[in-house]
């Protein structure tokens, strides 16, 4: 039986939910592509009940450098040192797996180059749309396309926000303290909020769909929190719904992108994206409009898109 051993930096909440995907359907997913996935190393603080002690580890060293780990899923969150460790694992031989769309987004051209230098796999479906197939789908079946355009609500905190005061009419500072409460916003949510998270994943969007990079910092980005109920009420009058939207397209054969507060009208698919969900709409020549849609985060919507790269790395195994 042919074997990829995994080590996962960091068992929070997506590397938990990789994990137990990983425990729990172990055998289907051997069955479907005639590979043992096993992991073999943790790195965390924090040890997890119902995980063997012994998979764990505080070095990053005895998981980045050990020879018996082929494949890194790399799920810390932040920049740094999390790009210094992807780069290090796939200087080492190691396939790349993560789901971090600042890192990606910020690094996206140092990555790429280390792993076609080191013969590796660098792969990062779950760092867009969570559960979405988003990126392989770009990659995959559409890329016969020139693509023309794409439009995405790819933030489940401010369409959350945005869902509330649309529909119950609750002003956004009590919304925003529902959605901390929820789960669905952070202590801070500054980056969710001012469209930070929104521009790293559009920054990603962009460099698939466009062969172009673009730093997040160069997208011109603006948040949601100045909007009012006035604003939902007249884009209302006006057969529309406030959503905050990447956006990019090709005019004169330059990339236009921006991340703001959009009016969309009620007929437009991506309206009708409500709450926590995600959603990405792409117009291609030849496709034309297609639109994915599913649940943008979460331990096991996110966990799935990672677990599906690493089965797309398993399925080349020798």
């Amino acid at each position: 039986m042919k074997k990829l051993n995994v080590g996962i930096l960091g068992l929070g909440t997506v590397g938990g939910g990789t994990y137990d995907i990983l425990v729990k359907n172990h055998d289907l997913i051997q069955q479907r592509t005639g590979v043992s996935i096993e992991v073999v190393k943790i790195l965390d603080l924090r040890k997890r009940p119902g995980v063997d002690e012994s998979l764990f580890t505080t070095d990053p060293d005895e998981v980045l450098n050990n020879p018996d780990v082929d494949l890194i899923v790399e799920t810390l969150g932040g920049i740094q040192p999390a790009s210094s460790f992807m780069v290090q694992a796939m200087k080492n031989g190691k396939h790349v797996v993560t789901a971090n769309k600042a890192a990606v987004a910020a690094t996206y051209v140092e990555l790429q180059e280390t792993a076609a230098a080191n013969g590796v796999k660098f792969l990062f479906e779950a760092s867009v749309g969570g559960g979405i197939p988003v990126l392989t789908a770009i990659q995959g079946n559409l890329s016969g396309n020139n693509f023309l355009e794409v439009m995405g609500i790819v933030n489940g905190t401010t369409n959350y926000i945005l869902t509330k005061m649309t529909e119950d009419g609750a002003d956004y500072a009590e919304v925003l303290k529902d959605a901390q409460a929820k789960g669905f916003a952070e202590a801070d949510p500054t980056a969710d909020v001012e469209g930070i998270d929104v521009a790293n994943k559009l920054c990603i969007l962009i460099a698939l769909l466009f062969g172009q990079y673009i730093a997040p910092g160069e997208i011109p980005t603006t948040g949601i929190s100045k909007i009012t109920g006035e604003d939902i009420t007249a884009a209302k009058a006006e057969g529309c719904k406030i959503k905050l939207i990447a956006h990019a397209k090709i005019e004169d054969g330059k990339v236009i992108a921006s991340v703001g507060p959009e009016r969309i009208p009620e007929s437009h698919p991506l309206a009708g994206v409500s709450n926590e969900f995600n959603a990405v709409y792409i117009t291609g020549d030849m496709v034309d409009e297609v639109m994915l849609y599913g649940k943008g985060a979460g331990a096991l919507p996110t966990g799935s898109a990672i677990v599906g790269d690493i089965i797309s790395v398993a399925k080349e195994v020798k």
